[in-house]
């Protein structure tokens, strides 16, 4: 992941105090509290909470699928990312996720080698199937193995397999039969095809001949798949934004969601107003938006899109952020959620957890108000950018 500078205008008397209100919590993220740091620690929903249930999606308009849910739980966490949850624990998130209306649950092969869809599964099992819905991934085909587990620095205690990548038909049909015994549940709504992204260093090709067996293979045969009725939307989920562009691009199937991570957030976001988003409207194709937090960076973790290098300014635009909700009574995590599902284009926003405290607390966040005025305020202190699309 490249790290990217974040320019920071102005200085501002309001984030100066907050720097150096909190600069003596953590060297080296001064703004936050030590205890705001720690995997499993909850920033505090700060705010009026105006709504009683989650939004929804009210049909599909111009787009080609969009997830009835606006809000979701991505399953990263459950999946031991960086760090191993019990079977108890992940079951008890996903308790709270469903207790705070929760529907729309985000899955892959890839998250604890299969681990995330056996527990997410395993959850799901006693509810009704069409009280949800489940998005899986293809690319990578799962086997048993005994030897050292790929990976050992992301994933802490997977599952037994390894995986070998697959962007074919047969490839894309097999992961998706495989993802169904493991979840152990009769259907999944929606394919991403996973990471075939340039910035995947495991491929042994560049991305754009994968892309080429994709669009003769997974691309094709999930849109055969869409039209059987066996799911109801297919598209990528990836880091950057190459192949969804290249694929509302060219004359390859067309999907019909993408789900883009570590590419739209209060942050950062730009670069997907001017470029993503109008590719993919035009061929009316919606977006997931994954880690609208920045990989927990904007609810208060020191770590930064899977890393601990935190790209220059960033701690800085995160402060000015911090001191403006402060004003205005609300917390910077609220802000960042609303802000991600703003766009008309996108579907949901689908934020992970890994303790029930915190998929308690990014729900709520989605039904605070926030005054207009704080977007305002953030647009003339050039924090986030004029163009983009605000909360209602």
């Amino acid at each position: 992941m490249q790290r990217r500078d974040f320019l920071v205008a102005g200085s501002g008397a309001a984030a100066t105090l907050a720097i150096g209100r909190l600069a003596q919590a953590q060297p080296g993220a001064a703004e936050l509290p030590a205890a705001l740091t720690e995997r499993g620690s909850v920033m505090p929903t700060r705010g009026r909470i105006v709504r009683n249930s989650l939004p929804v999606n009210e049909g599909a308009g111009e787009l080609r699928y969009r997830t009835p849910f606006r809000f979701g739980m991505g399953g990263t966490q459950i999946g031991n990312i960086f760090e191993a949850i019990s079977d108890a624990q992940a079951q008890s998130v996903l308790q709270a996720a469903w207790d705070a209306g929760v529907r729309y649950f985000d899955t892959s092969p890839f998250y604890g080698y299969g681990l995330s869809e056996y527990r997410l599964g395993q959850f799901l099992r006693s509810k009704p199937a069409d009280s949800y819905i489940i998005s899986t991934k293809v690319g990578r085909v799962l086997k048993a193995s005994k030897g050292p587990l790929p990976n050992a620095a992301l994933w802490a205690s997977p599952a037994p397999f390894a995986y070998a990548y697959d962007f074919t038909a047969a490839g894309a049909r097999r992961s998706i039969e495989d993802s169904l015994q493991r979840l152990g549940i009769p259907k999944i709504d929606i394919v991403f095809i996973h990471d075939l992204s340039p910035d995947n260093s495991e491929l042994d090709k560049p991305w754009q001949a994968y892309f080429s067996i994709a669009a003769k293979g997974a691309m094709a045969e999930l849109t055969r798949m869409r039209e059987e009725g066996s799911i109801r939307a297919w598209g990528f989920g990836i880091n950057t934004p190459n192949a969804a562009v290249l694929a509302a691009e060219s004359d390859v199937p067309t999907p019909d969601i993408v789900l883009l991570a570590c590419q739209y957030s209060i942050l950062d976001h730009q670069g997907t107003l001017e470029r993503t988003f109008p590719a993919l409207q035009k061929k009316g194709i919606s977006v997931v938006v994954g880690t609208p937090l920045n990989d927990g960076f904007l609810g208060g973790r020191t770590r930064y899109h899977f890393s601990d290098q935190i790209p220059a300014g960033a701690m800085e635009k995160r402060a000015r952020i911090m001191a403006v909700a402060d004003r205005f009574g609300i917390d910077v995590r609220t802000a960042a959620l609303q802000f991600a599902a703003a766009p008309s284009i996108v579907s949901a926003v689908i934020p992970g957890a890994r303790a029930p405290g915190q998929v308690r607390a990014n729900a709520d966040s989605m039904k605070v108000s926030i005054d207009a005025e704080f977007w305002a305020t953030l647009q003339r202190e050039g924090l986030i950018a004029r163009s983009a699309p605000l909360p209602a």
